[in-house]
């Protein structure tokens, strides 16, 4: 679905973007995060549709579900796959439903199950604050790049249940987001991080992406960062490909990301990490064919430092075990194990 600004609302980009039935393979992805107020606790719930080049008619729904415990160190993982038949995401309204399991405005409803674990929850969400574009608003429309998202809601509260293996896990204020990301294709090779709401600054948001593109066959861009730094009422965004070639930088490895940026309004450095037993590993499939391998967690940590250079005011944002951390990768050496 073409996008134009000019005529439309931003909540249009919060429907369904794939058109049901074309023949270029698509993935849509609608995702819901949050961290527990104190505890290195979280959940991501995400209702995805995939199709693959040229079998449309091989379109499914999936249904994704994950609690992190940083507490015990288990972290239990439920997927569900179902025909698109028995799916509907709309293209007229944000709304996701595959087989039982809802998603709409304010609410979110349902159940996975697979390998012997169930997830179940049920759960209010609510926020005010504005949408936040990793991209360009221009590159929101048409084919380049190949993938897009957008945080709807950033800093939204949660409440609500989750029932995760039997266990009952009340959910009262969890602070985190709600998201949407699709494209023709997954991105080649990344790192990508959000945080909502760091330990001493519940109001600050942070989103971040350093990644690797092919542009020819085998051959790849260098490590490209882009950014957005939402501080004390204002955001500092860095999102641009000019951005990304001459005012930012990032590099990461398994499992530790250092990234800095250095720009007209703000200097920073930043680094999130995490230890591997706080990951789980997920296939993608990617439209074009093949999988990618998504090393997944909500409990990593991150230290921004950053100076206003408006004001002159230095700031330093920590946060223990709040911090998203994903890489993806056709790496096959990781360590991470697959669990769906």
């Amino acid at each position: 679905m073409d996008v134009n600004f000019a005529k439309i609302d931003w909540d249009r980009l919060n429907w369904t973007q794939c058109v049901p039935g074309q023949r270029q393979g698509h993935y849509e992805s609608f995702y819901q995060r949050a961290n527990h107020p104190t505890r290195p606790l979280a959940f991501w719930i995400r209702y995805t549709t995939f199709s693959p080049n040229d079998r449309p008619e091989a379109a499914i729904g999936e249904l994704w579900a994950i609690f992190f415990d940083g507490e015990t160190g288990e972290h239990v993982v439920a997927k569900e796959e179902h025909p698109i038949a028995e799916c509907d995401f709309a293209t007229r309204a944000f709304s996701a439903r595959v087989k039982d399991s809802v998603l709409g405005p304010g609410s979110l409803k349902g159940q996975a199950s697979s390998f012997g674990n169930t997830i179940g929850w049920n759960l209010t969400y609510s926020g005010d604050q504005q949408p936040l574009f990793l991209l360009p608003h221009k590159l929101y429309s048409g084919n380049f790049p190949k993938a897009k998202s957008l945080v709807r809601l950033p800093l939204a509260n949660y409440d609500g249940s989750l029932t995760v293996k039997g266990r009952d896990i009340d959910v009262t204020n969890w602070l985190g987001s709600q998201n949407h990301n699709w494209g023709i294709r997954h991105t080649d090779y990344y790192a990508f991080g959000q945080v909502a709401g760091f330990d001493d600054d519940p109001d600050s948001f942070l989103e971040i992406i350093t990644a690797k593109i092919k542009v020819a066959g085998p051959v790849k861009t260098p490590f490209l960062t882009m950014l957005v730094l939402r501080h004390g009422g204002r955001e500092y965004a860095l999102t641009s490909i000019l951005d990304a070639v001459a005012k930012t930088q990032g590099r990461f490895h398994y499992f530790h990301w250092e990234f800095s940026a250095d720009a007209d309004e703000v200097k920073l450095d930043g680094q999130i990490n995490a230890t591997p037993d706080a990951f789980v590993g997920l296939n993608y499939y990617n439209p074009p064919g093949g999988i990618k391998h998504c090393l997944n967690t909500k409990i990593g940590s991150c230290e921004l430092t950053f100076l206003d250079k408006e004001t002159g005011q230095r700031h330093v944002l920590r946060t223990k075990h709040r911090a998203l951390f994903e890489i993806l990768t056709d790496d096959r050496t990781h360590g991470i194990s697959i669990r769906a």
